[in-house]
């Protein structure tokens, strides 16, 4: 399967002399290190931007005629003049250096930018101030603000942001590749272009099965992944205005999603032999993990830094950074934490307390764990989770003196590569299931849906006769990644990965309704039957494993009903195609509302290609769940910030505490692992 990335910027708007939001974000966000007025895409459109925006250095004439002559014949889209805010504060991180939204001092920055981006008047305005910034602050804090802004403005919201694996493409995959691509480009340039090899990526280029924790980093390195963890810091942000930051039950979906996270890589673990994560509990142990990335970063042009295992956590005092926590830091916070739920209250800065409650305690719990300005005194409760990430991500140079920057596990588009990511959720999801466990136990009013009984369910795949079993395999997936190369001559540069699939299968549901016509929610979830030890897996144990599998809603006729589910209509799921799609091709006039709405997909989901887990050539024994509830008073449509979607009630963490008076089913199935390798993909 060839998924073609470039993006093709349509010439009419240009024209027509009429802005294009989507062909300017595009051009901005192609070849970040490149100045700007430099043609983007293969058609080489040009951004008309005013002399003053460029970085001094391109100012002069001759070298602006230069340029031109050189780029003859080029389709330019003009950028309007404005009055230039104050932006000098946004100049202090080096242009060449890196940046994370874990470090304070980094963060205050994006929120100061995503500010700016946000109270630009008009869409045109933004681009015109995204212009004159682009080449002159730091390309990651760039990309990374403006593509907040880009999902929160109103007069954005149909436009969709590319992949920053295009952007970036060094942050996921092997640094030898940019060095056979170049090779390539010089060799195979004007009409070669077509002849250019797709450059092969093993899988096993970050270490080798020696290693028992490589067995899961076809999860741990998967492209999709890392880019959903991505689009959650974009959807909710550590800092910026309050209408940007303070969503609705932004904490506990911070703890849903990550819980379904850490659900997910143990399944996975159970799967390839490995125990399940244990939690970061002692600060001052050895890390036994390890992690050599073998990523380069094409904007400081120099590799990420590597971890060897038995590393110990130390205090950082990194005066560039403006950079200073000790791990009797991370002690306190974490004591503050357990106390709060313990008395079942926080304290806000004022001095009253704030309980705990079933409605609010885990909304109020995971905002101050992954803080914001506007969460529950954080002078108090500190940055637990945060500065975890930071303190990992430099233990080989807490004091800055070898001069180097942090490692994969400190920037959000990479952190869950590093298997110690982890290791700190876990840490994180025993907290909160400490206040889960100090709740009142759910009553049968609460969860049950009276006259509805599940009679029962049924799984059948494509490709075998065998019933109630998932199938998965290998695929090898080729992406085009020239739009974050930034040399010459121009073309694609195909990179063939490899990641985990499985065959479309369909969910069958036979469901009794003995009163008049419901709606009602369905949620599908899976869990491993067996621990480690090859014991059946207590319930008590198995509730924190259950991944979502699906969730929708469905007319109950009274009598009997016969649900049938494909996979591919998954909720949770976001389709691998769609992620990684060319946003040129196919798409809609801007006239055409319909067409927009299709074309505008959400994109929150999790992969697709990974919503099943590997299992094992022997079969894996799961248990399937399906839970029906009623519709009208416990509908979650989804964690998409696109939908104004009012959360009418508590998240269903499922299963739930006592599970009598609630129509659902629990039924045994088998994932079957293929060791096989497919090229194409079925979509």
């Amino acid at each position: 399967m060839i998924l073609k990335l470039t993006p093709l910027i349509l010439l009419i708007a240009a024209v027509e002399c009429q802005f294009n939001s989507q062909d300017a974000t595009l051009a901005m966000l192609e070849r970040v290190n490149e100045p700007l007025f430099i043609p983007k895409c293969e058609t080489g459109v040009m951004l008309e931007v005013p002399t003053d925006y460029l970085p001094s250095g391109y100012q002069e004439a001759a070298i602006q005629n230069q340029l031109n002559n050189r780029f003859r014949n080029r389709i330019q889209i003009p950028i309007k003049k404005i009055q230039i805010p104050d932006v000098s504060d946004l100049l202090a991180l080096p242009r060449l250096g890196t940046f994370s939204t874990f470090v304070p001092r980094h963060r205050k920055l994006s929120a100061r930018l995503i500010t700016l981006f946000m109270e630009m008047r008009t869409v045109e305005d933004f681009f015109a101030l995204a212009a004159y910034l682009r080449d002159r602050i730091n390309p990651s804090l760039f990309v990374y603000a403006f593509s907040v802004a880009i999902m929160n403005r109103q007069d954005t919201r149909n436009v969709r942001l590319p992949p920053v694996s295009e952007t970036f493409p060094g942050r996921y995959v092997d640094g030898s590749v940019f060095v056979r691509a170049r090779e390539e480009s010089y060799i195979l340039s004007d009409s070669l272009v077509s002849m250019r090899a797709t450059i092969e990526i093993p899988q096993d280029y970050t270490a080798t099965q020696r290693e028992p924790e490589h067995r899961v980093a076809y999860f741990r390195e998967d492209l999709g992944i890392n880019l959903h963890h991505w689009h959650w810091h974009l959807i909710y942000p550590f800092e910026g205005p309050r209408e940007v930051v303070q969503k609705n039950r932004r904490g506990e979906l911070f703890y849903y999603a990550h819980q379904q996270i850490i659900g997910r890589y143990d399944f996975e673990r159970l799967c390839n032999k490995l125990p399940r994560t244990v939690r970061l509990q002692n600060f001052a142990e050895p890390i036994p993990e390890a992690y050599f990335p073998k990523l380069t970063s094409q904007i400081a042009s120099r590799n990420w830094q590597s971890r060897p295992g038995g590393l110990r956590m130390r205090d950082i005092n990194r005066e560039a950074d403006q950079l200073k926590v000790d791990i009797a830091d991370l002690e306190r916070w974490r004591a503050r934490f357990l106390e709060a739920i313990e008395r079942g209250r926080v304290e806000s800065t004022n001095g009253t307390t704030i309980p705990l409650t079933e409605q609010n305690g885990i909304d109020i719990l995971g905002d101050m764990m992954e803080p914001s300005q506007y969460s529950v005194n954080p002078q108090l409760y500190g940055q637990l989770h945060n500065m975890l990430h930071v303190v990992i991500s430099l233990i080989h140079d807490p004091d800055h003196r070898f001069l180097e920057t942090f490692s994969v596990i400190g920037e959000a588009s990479t952190a869950m590569r590093d298997p110690a990511f982890y290791r700190i959720h876990s840490l994180v999801n025993d907290i909160f299931n400490l206040h889960k466990q100090s709740l009142p136990r759910y009553t049968v009013q609460q969860l049950e849906f009276q006259g509805i009984q599940v009679r029962g369910i049924e799984i059948s795949t494509k490709g075998t006769t065998q019933r109630n079993t998932f199938m998965t395999y290998w695929e090898k997936s080729t992406v085009d990644l020239s739009r974050g190369m930034d040399f010459f001559p121009r073309g694609p540069v195909f990179a063939r990965f490899t990641h985990l699939q499985h065959m479309p299968f369909t969910l069958n549901v036979d469901v009794t309704n003995s009163g008049q016509r419901r709606q009602a929610l369905i949620r599908v979830f899976l869990a491993p039957k067996l621990d480690e030890r090859g014991r059946d897996m207590p319930l008590v144990e198995q509730r924190n494993m259950f991944i979502e599998l699906d969730k929708f809603l469905y007319d109950l006729q009274p009598g009997a009903n016969k649900i049938v589910r494909n996979s591919v209509q998954s909720t949770v799921s976001i389709p691998f195609e769609q992620t990684f799609r060319d946003l040129e091709t196919g798409r809609p006039p801007a006239n055409n509302t319909g067409g927009s709405d299709n074309f505008n997909f959400c994109g929150c989901g999790w992969p697709h290609h990974m919503l099943i887990p590997k299992g094992n050539i022997e079969g894996f024994p799961s248990i399937l769940f399906v839970m029906i509830s009623n519709a009208e008073t416990d509908w979650v449509r989804s964690f998409c910030v696109f939908f104004e979607i009012e959360l009418l009630k508590m998240l269903s963490f499922c299963p739930p505490r006592i599970l009598d008076g609630l129509s659902l089913y629990f039924y045994l199935i088998f994932l079957d692992h293929h060791n096989e390798m497919s090229t194409e993909a079925n979509f």
